[in-house]
């Protein structure tokens, strides 16, 4: 009888951990921290530096793994690795004035992929955004941009955006953009939705001229199993389609934990048609992204009462895709 498969795993090491030396069941290592790289293949799996924080100390390896991989390569622009059931890639757009265009030929390079290997279920991914709150050279917010040619990207395939799995939209400073996911060959993926927050791809164009496209979650449970992962989007405070608590990091820090107890408690989940619901205590390897530094103490309070003692929590001091959104916080529920 062939045994369960796991699915992909984060872990959070220090930078330059001599632990992931050689370690066979690297998928991709994104390294956070206070400067930037390109994309390379290092040792069978790809590899990359985000400019997410301006401490060292704050620095870290976000190490994915997955058991038994067999390959990596590089496809449209896109460094991947994989095993029999997953797939990890890892692709970039570089510093400039425009990313529309970046953008798209990103999102349909990993499109390509996954169809081309044969990986067609998309369960995360994580888009790191140099800039994101200032004006591209046509006086467009940066992530703006983004989000067209991410939705340019989808029309072109004819994706519905109600597809889109579980995202983060998250800003850094400098570096262009860097986007990075997590594709199955099989399994159960299902999309969840927050019922106090309107789905994002519904957003009135007040938020832009193309709406992000994302779940507040997605579950995937590999073949044979049902136990699986559920991936939470980064979280915000906003109810409906608005910001709250302007101004006020504490309210708006309960606000997006709040956010992440309704989306995975058992009656929301049960609306999605999965029988088991989970509490803030069950999540972890969170990342917590905040925008004013004189806030992280406050943040950091919070989280270490509302969640688990024992989680893995990274604290990141960089911009929000929002003006007005002080935090935002995503995890994983395994």
């Amino acid at each position: 009888m062939t045994p369960p498969v796991t699915a992909p795993y984060s872990c959070f090491e220090k930078l330059g951990a001599s632990d992931l030396d050689g370690d066979e069941t690297l998928l991709g290592v994104i390294e956070h921290g206070t400067g930037h790289t390109g994309v390379s293949l290092a040792d069978g799996y790809p590899r990359t530096a985000v400019h997410t924080t301006t401490r060292e100390d704050e620095s870290f390896a976000e190490a994915w793994h997955a058991e038994g991989r067999e390959e990596s390569g590089s496809h449209g622009g896109v460094a991947w690795a994989r095993t029999a059931d997953y797939l990890f890639g890892v692709a970039r757009v570089p510093e400039g004035g425009r990313y529309a265009a970046g953008t798209a030929a990103v999102y349909t390079g990993i499109f390509d992929l996954i169809g081309t290997l044969g990986y067609p279920t998309l369960a995360r991914t994580w888009n790191y955004v140099s800039g994101i709150n200032t004006p591209n050279a046509d006086g467009l917010e940066v992530y703006r941009d983004f989000c067209v040619g991410r939705a340019e990207a989808l029309d072109a395939r004819g994706i519905d955006p109600a597809t889109m799995p579980a995202a983060t939209g998250i800003g850094t400073h400098g570096g262009g953009i860097t986007s990075y996911f997590i594709a199955a060959r099989a399994g159960d993926r299902v999309n969840i939705e927050n019922p106090a927050v309107l789905t994002a791809h519904r957003y009135p164009q007040q938020y832009g001229p193309r709406p992000p496209v994302f779940a507040r979650a997605t579950w995937l449970s590999p073949p044979g199993t049902d136990d699986g992962r559920l991936f939470v989007s980064a979280t915000a405070g906003i109810l409906g389609h608005e910001t709250v608590h302007h101004g006020d990091v504490a309210a708006q820090c309960e606000v997006s934990l709040e956010n992440i107890a309704r989306v995975i408690g058992a009656e929301n989940l049960g609306r999605h048609g999965l029988r088991r619901g989970y509490t803030l205590a069950d999540v972890d390897h969170l990342k917590v992204y905040v925008r004013h530094r004189e806030d992280i103490s406050t943040v950091r309070r919070i989280c270490a009462e509302r969640l688990s003692r024992e989680a893995t929590v990274a604290v990141l001091h960089t911009d929000i895709a929002r003006t007005d959104l002080l935090v935002e916080i995503e995890g994983v529920v395994a």
